[in-house]
């Protein structure tokens, strides 16, 4: 079971189809609040979700900078 909650793997060298996507999970899957806490946006669970988790330590990996991936995130 634990294998089903675990995060995603982050992928090296990241590819620019990695990019994109995680891209895309970033923008999609932001924190809206609730008041038993933030939630994904796209999925209702505690936010942050895997896919944004996958998503931010994706671009990371890539070299994107903390403050770039934060600015993506918001533009949604």
């Amino acid at each position: 079971m634990s294998a089903v909650l675990a995060d995603f793997p982050v992928l090296t060298p990241v590819t620019d189809e990695d990019l994109l996507v995680a891209a895309l999970a970033v923008r999609v899957h932001v924190p809206e609040h609730w008041p038993q806490g933030p939630l994904c946006r796209s999925e209702r669970v505690p936010y942050p979700c895997r896919l944004a988790r996958w998503g931010r330590a994706t671009l990371a990996a890539a070299g994107l900078p903390d403050e770039a991936v934060a600015a993506g995130a918001a533009a949604s």
